[in-house]
């Protein structure tokens, strides 16, 4: 790996510093909010990454997107600033083969899952991230191919009134007020409302952005409410003409309610929930009517999740139906009935082992019904010491993209079959109050890939089912945790190794497929000194199968006096050049400054 010697001086000089907070979140007892079945990241047989409201705070990050880049496994391709439009990707599965979820709620979108990250929270609205990486369909279903992100919603705490405003390079403006009222033990709210604007990095890279998060706990129900509208310069995004001015509005909405009931033994969970996304893309923002394309989907579901503590363990039930109506121009009139059903136990009376079998069973209007079974295993060497393993069968529907767009460069597929894949994980996990650590070993192989493909230049991208592909890799991380002058400080690193091996290819050219992480590694060190003052550093290399490789170093300091914070966030202060997605460069060095201040 081509690392600077001056960037390897800095992580030198900074190995003393990284994050201190007096409270520090013990990985071993965070519990991981499944579904169903919720257990500690120690006794759970899977790799989880786990980011606490703590690490969101002192995080260089000013998103989701920039947040979720510093976790091995994950790439997250942006093109522009504040996670305008990314996709993600998880051990070298594509966007469409993601997960996200918001408090359990599936954030997927039947046109494309290009539109994943559109429903992104503000941090101030996130209490944690748990990332389950490897075959994850058994819990959630067949959109969790290469594994899930599940985002857990602010808790409702102390009352409180906080203003926000920040100001960065491309003449970027942000302001956002939050409140937070206990109206009494069993019924509260939480409101934010944020905007952003920039002029953007290049040309027509400028964007506004707004969005509202409202959460309301009444007794053992929640209802959770987002609206994001976005409205941004799309250069290059898709073509690379260059009498284009593309442009591109998205606005995505979600209202869920849940509830929370036991029975004795028994805990059943019921929610419903309605999500709607828009897309209205031109490729000449000043002529709209040369090219448009305009796609509205909503999805209306009701779910339920049930868990049974006995003497045999814990044993998970649950059911999710949902209807999917999509009306676009271009990919027409569609829908789409959905039923998933979820059965999963978990033995843990077996002295040091653990076993947790399961079975998701996925049927769709429009494809033939799927079984996805999964097993986990574990064994305990001591309190601290964890082996474990896994396997799980997982499946993917084409989304509406893949079966029915088309333009002069593009052409869909209406014969498209589901893809599939068989993954298996071995991994070991070392977890202590003050050191974690664990690695894994991980394999996918999967068929009848869906991509889009050509064999010369001049014909059309076209989806196909067109190979089988092997994908092997191993990861790890451990981060330390110590104290100094009476704070504590925190060190986080992971490397993280992805091979793909494509059988059977009978095309010249694919879009997604050979484009994955190669080599990744992060690492962020933090420091408190004083009560006041609290300073971060991150590094992260990143080198693709393709060969591009880049080093990017991002930076925060902030400084609390009484009821106002002030912040310093510095990204890519090396100037790198590089680019993440198609054709679009990433911007240079930048930065954000930030006033918090806490009314009440």
């Amino acid at each position: 790996m081509k690392i600077s010697i001056n960037i390897l001086y800095i992580l030198l000089f900074f190995c003393a510093s990284i994050y201190g907070q007096n409270d520090t979140i013990k990985l071993k007892e965070v519990i991981v909010t499944g579904n169903r079945i919720s257990l500690p990241i120690s006794e759970d047989s899977k790799t989880i990454s786990y980011i606490s409201a703590e690490m969101i705070q002192s995080s260089p990050a000013n998103n989701l997107a920039d947040l979720l880049q510093s976790v091995a496994g994950i790439d997250v391709r942006r093109r522009g600033v504040d996670g305008m439009q990314s996709d993600l990707y998880i051990r070298g599965g594509n966007f469409d083969q993601t997960l996200v979820l918001i408090d359990g709620i599936k954030m997927d979108d039947a046109q494309t899952g290009h539109h994943t990250m559109n429903a992104i929270l503000s941090l101030d609205n996130i209490e944690s991230i748990e990332i389950v990486k490897g075959p994850a369909a058994r819990v959630y279903g067949q959109n969790a191919f290469a594994g899930a992100i599940n985002i857990v919603t602010k808790k409702i705490t102390d009352d409180s009134l906080n203003l926000k405003l920040g100001y960065g390079s491309y003449n970027n403006k942000k302001a956002a007020v939050g409140i937070q009222e206990n109206f009494s033990d069993d019924a509260s709210i939480l409101a934010h409302v944020e905007r952003q604007e920039s002029d953007g990095y290049r040309d027509n890279s400028d964007f506004k952005n707004n969005s509202v998060f409202i959460k309301s706990q009444f007794k053992n129900y929640t209802l959770i409410s987002s609206f994001n509208d976005r409205k941004f310069g799309a250069e290059n995004f898709y073509t690379s003409n260059p009498s284009y001015t593309e442009y591109e509005e998205t606005e995505n909405s979600l209202v869920a309610v849940s509830s929370s009931h036991s029975i004795s033994n028994l805990l059943i969970k019921p929610r419903v929930y309605w999500k709607r996304n828009q897309d209205m893309f031109v490729l000449k923002r000043d002529d709209p009517s040369f090219y448009r394309n305009l796609h509205i989907s909503n999805k209306i579901g009701f779910e339920t999740n049930m868990v049974y503590n006995s003497n045999l363990g814990k044993t998970g039930f649950g059911i999710d139906i949902a209807k999917v109506y999509l009306r676009s121009n271009n990919l027409g009139d569609r829908d789409r009935l959905m039923f998933n059903s979820f059965f999963e136990h978990r033995f843990d009376n077996l002295e040091k082992f653990d076993v947790t079998l399961g079975l998701a069973i996925s049927s769709f209007s429009d494809f033939d019904t799927q079984f996805l079974p999964g097993l986990d295993l574990g064994y305990k060497l001591n309190d601290n010491f964890k082996v474990f393993g896994n396997i799980g069968y997982t499946y993917r529907v084409p989304t509406y993209t893949d079966l029915y767009y088309s333009d002069p460069s593009n052409e869909g597929n209406s014969e498209l079959e589901p893809e599939s894949a068989i993954s298996e994980e071995i991994g070991v996990k070392y977890l202590t109050d003050s050191f974690n650590f664990t690695l894994s070993l991980f394999n996918r192989n999967s068929s009848n890939l869906i991509d889009w493909t050509r064999n010369s230049t001049d014909e059309k991208w076209k989806a196909q089912n067109f190979s089988a592909v092997e994908t092997k890799g191993f990861e790890t991380s451990a981060n330390f945790i110590f104290k100094w002058a009476n704070f504590n400080q925190r060190f986080d690193v992971s490397y993280n190794f992805i091979d793909d091996n494509i059988k059977d290819q009978d095309v010249t050219y694919t879009r997604y497929s050979l484009n994955s992480l190669k080599h990744q590694f992060t690492a962020s060190l933090n420091t408190q000194f004083f009560k006041f003052l609290n300073q971060t550093i991150s590094y992260r290399y990143v080198e693709r199968t393709e060969g591009s490789s880049y080093n990017l170093v991002d930076a925060k300091v902030s400084v609390a006096l009484h009821n106002f914070v002030f912040s310093l966030n510095a990204n890519n202060i090396f100037n790198t050049e590089y680019i993440e997605a198609g054709l679009v460069p990433m911007p240079k060095g930048n930065v954000m400054f930030g006033i918090a201040y806490k009314v009440y």
